[in-house]
């Protein structure tokens, strides 16, 4: 069973992790502009370009690590308790960035149409389940 979260954690972190990569490289994949590829994944009110590429890079390492992370736990014989304390600090990290989503400082923060659509029904969802998936892999690695 831990395999099987682990996996499915791995897979939509390695997608998140090759999307940052690309847009480090300074592609605007999937999005043709950059404002509008902007206006979808960043969100403030009034952006026009895409943050630096050193940003989008750190995010696509710690995406990618989160997702090794989330392999590692699954392997119950290896890494004892400081593995287990990564995976709950990674639940809480992806848990609060879920929530923060659905606040009204987000909401306010986050204005653009295309962002606020792909949150609610995307980003925040997915960290939320992320959150969720490390909690129980650390969770299975005690029992």
């Amino acid at each position: 069973m831990s395999m099987f979260i682990s996996s499915l954690m791995f897979i939509a972190l390695f997608a998140v992790a090759l999307a940052h990569l690309l847009w480090s490289f300074g592609k605007t994949w999937p999005i043709r502009d950059e404002k509008l590829l902007a206006q979808t994944v960043v969100g403030t009110s009034g952006i026009d370009h895409m943050p630096p590429r050193y940003a989008s890079f750190g995010v696509a390492i710690l995406a990618l690590a989160a997702g090794v992370l989330a392999l590692s736990l699954a392997d119950h014989d290896s890494g004892g308790a400081g593995l287990n304390a990564l995976g709950i600090v990674a639940g809480l990290i992806f848990v609060v960035r879920g929530s923060i989503g659905y606040s009204g400082w987000w909401k306010q923060r986050t204005p653009e149409p295309n962002f606020r659509f792909n949150d609610t029904r995307v980003y925040s969802p997915l960290c939320l389940l992320l959150g969720l998936g490390f909690f129980v892999l650390s969770l299975l690695r005690l029992s």
